[in-house]
């Protein structure tokens, strides 16, 4: 990895120590104590966010169209999850359920709400005019990736809400929302990866930093999508599956009964009888 990345992006570093900073200070004012699950997911989400934002960043920078859809996968998939893990309930309920802010946080949690936001953020950041546009200017390009992981933040709410008060759905809703997100995956990536031109000019105005031609690049950067992100998501959707099972085993235990013993009258008492 390149350090001039650090020196021309100064903001990925300060931003991820601010986000620690923050989450050191929540736990230091509340005298509170995350767990050390929530506390591992937390610095994992970090970690992956500084390697978004450089490794993955760096090698979009040299058109390398299959790192940058990596990074997007990155962006709207895996941080989100992340953050919503590693953040304890006491930490977001003061100010996630203060007066002001309730009311629109409810309205964007909202499950259909939250997915069609993610929707729209999802698809049109990939139209050609505006894909070209962010990589050609960075500011924008800065501005897309962060409304990726904010609508990634709502669009997993309904699955890893960390508060009671605004709970996750229902295990066989969670499967239903998982399955439908595989709509908007599709009308993004089938278009990409069976197009048959290059959809992004940017990729053709210079030389492709692994040698591939810009066509084999933006198919396999297309399959990574539809068939990556497909992947990821029915792998959650299974482990939902098996918990909503095993719920179902412990709500509804199988009962044994055992077969009435058949009654055996005494020998003496056969004998007085006869």
């Amino acid at each position: 990895m390149d350090l001039d990345a650090f020196t021309e992006h100064p903001s990925i570093p300060i931003g991820v120590a601010a986000l620690a900073i923050i989450y050191w200070l929540a736990c230091w004012l509340s005298g509170r104590r995350p767990t050390s699950r929530q506390v591992a997911w937390f610095i994992l989400a970090l970690a992956t966010i500084f390697y978004a934002q450089t490794v993955l960043d760096e090698y979009a920078d040299h058109r390398i169209f299959c790192m940058h859809m990596l990074q997007h996968l990155m962006q709207a998939f895996v941080i989100p999850p992340l953050l919503l893990l590693g953040t304890p309930d006491w930490m977001l309920r003061p100010w996630v359920l203060s007066r002001y802010v309730e009311p629109v946080a409810r309205f964007f949690t909202n499950p259909l709400v939250a997915f069609l936001v993610f929707t729209a953020v999802f698809v049109t950041a990939h139209l050609p005019p505006v894909f070209d546009k962010m990589c050609r200017d960075e500011d924008f390009h800065i501005f897309v990736h962060l409304c990726f992981m904010v609508s990634g933040v709502l669009l997993w709410w309904p699955i890893l809400s960390p508060l009671a008060e605004m709970p996750r759905l229902s295990y066989p809703h969670q499967t239903l929302y998982l399955f439908l997100l595989m709509i908007p995956m599709t009308a993004v990536a089938a278009p990409i990866t069976l197009a048959e031109h290059v959809s992004y000019p940017w990729y053709l105005e210079g030389p492709h930093g692994w040698g591939l031609k810009p066509m084999e690049d933006q198919i396999f950067g297309g399959l990574l999508m539809w068939i990556g992100q497909a992947t990821y998501v029915m792998c959650i959707w299974s482990a939902i599956f098996y918990r909503w099972s095993r719920s179902e085993d412990q709500e509804d235990p199988i009962v044994f009964t055992t077969p009435p013993r058949p009654q055996v009258t005494p020998l003496h008492a056969r004998t007085h009888q006869a």
